[in-house]
């Protein structure tokens, strides 16, 4: 399958800021919650479930995991499957999601098998050989966007380092490997999301086992955690994903619950215009928040575009809530409007390149 030319980020900056009217008043709530959803599914054939969903246009993303097949010519063929099942007339092609950062972290039967430790100790063309055989994996199995690089700084004794999932201790070490990854990424058609903002640098566990605090100040995590992501966003970088970790500094709530970190740390103070993704919302670190209604209305509230779930029950449970919520007025339509908006002109434009990178090679899987 040839690669399709790809667009840079200031062209989806722009395609962004003309996209305000793509979504009318008349788009029923059901959509616009169910969009902001990134959906998962168990086995390796489409469920009826979801090709309904894809069918009314409550489907707009999905998230494969290893369950869903590693083979990526066999995955190529599902994913084939979703993308030709009847959809509105308007709506673009799925966003298929899934995190293959490689290493210790794949979930294809495919490389790049180093991860991002072995790659901190190497030059930064590695890294982008890593991003393309990974790009060249998702390529094949017909996925569009890789849920990494992962850019959480390695400090001592966090969980991040203990797993081999960071290129480094230093931002700007950091910066240059994962946008390399990403660059690589890109050249195969693969939009890269950089997480998990503003960094799990200086966590000792995991968000996927329990409620995690990071007690870092607000000038550290700025000068430290947050430096490689203006590496990536400064070259286009199309998506940015949010942790579920607290930073009390910033605000007692997780930060992909959090206005002050969503708006005011990624939008405002970085500038980032693209797609706000947050990590998966049925995590244990959330649980002390709510219930999966609550934290959804809370993520879309802070200002994330599209909110995975791994169990589609509590994925349904979530759009429930946010269609009451849109109803009610608690969720304010014009800002639900425009997420969906951002998300439509992303799918129509594809996926992008970070600028300076190569986008004439036309790669072939």
């Amino acid at each position: 399958m040839a690669r399709r030319h790809l667009i840079g980020g200031a062209v989806l900056a722009a395609a962004l800021g003309l996209a305000g009217s793509a979504v009318s008043a008349t788009v029923p709530a059901h959509r616009l919650a169910g969009q902001r959803i990134v959906w998962s599914f168990p086995g390796a054939s489409p469920p009826a479930w979801l090709l309904a969903g894809i069918r009314r246009g409550d489907v707009g993303a999905v998230l494969l995991f290893a369950g869903n097949g590693t083979d990526p010519a066999r995955v190529g063929r599902l994913v084939g499957r979703l993308q030709s099942a009847p959809r509105p007339p308007l709506d673009p092609p799925l966003l298929v999601m899934s995190d293959h950062e490689g290493g210790p972290v794949r979930r294809l039967a495919a490389p790049p098998y180093r991860g991002a430790a072995d790659l901190a100790a190497l030059p930064p063309s590695a890294s982008l050989r890593a991003g393309r055989e990974a790009g060249a994996a998702l390529c094949r199995a017909r996925v569009n966007v890789d849920l990494a690089p992962v850019l959480d700084l390695a400090r001592p004794g966090s969980v991040i380092a203990r797993q081999g999932r960071s290129f480094g201790r230093r931002p700007r070490d950091v910066a240059a490997r994962s946008v390399a990854f990403a660059r690589g990424l890109s050249e195969y058609g693969v939009a890269a999301a950089p997480k998990h903002f503003p960094g799990l640098g200086g966590a000792r566990e995991t968000t996927d086992a329990a409620p995690v605090r990071i007690g870092l100040a607000p000038a550290e995590l700025r000068a430290q955690d947050e430096a490689p992501y203006r590496a990536h966003i400064a070259r286009g970088v199309p998506m940015v994903m949010v942790g579920t970790a607290v930073y009390p500094s910033l605000s007692p709530l997780p930060a992909a619950l959090a206005t002050r970190v969503v708006r005011g740390e990624l939008r405002d103070r970085l500038g980032f215009g693209g797609i706000v993704v947050s990590d998966a919302l049925d995590t244990p670190a959330l649980a002390p928040f709510g219930d999966d209604g609550r934290v959804a209305v809370a993520a879309a509230d802070a200002g994330v575009d599209l909110m995975p779930f791994v169990s589609p029950a509590r994925a349904r449970a979530a759009q429930a809530a946010l269609r009451r919520a849109l109803g009610d007025g608690t969720l304010d339509r014009a800002r639900a409007e425009a997420a969906l908006n951002r998300l439509m002109t992303y799918r129509r434009v594809g996926a992008l390149i970070p600028r300076g990178s190569i986008a004439s090679s036309a790669r072939r899987c």
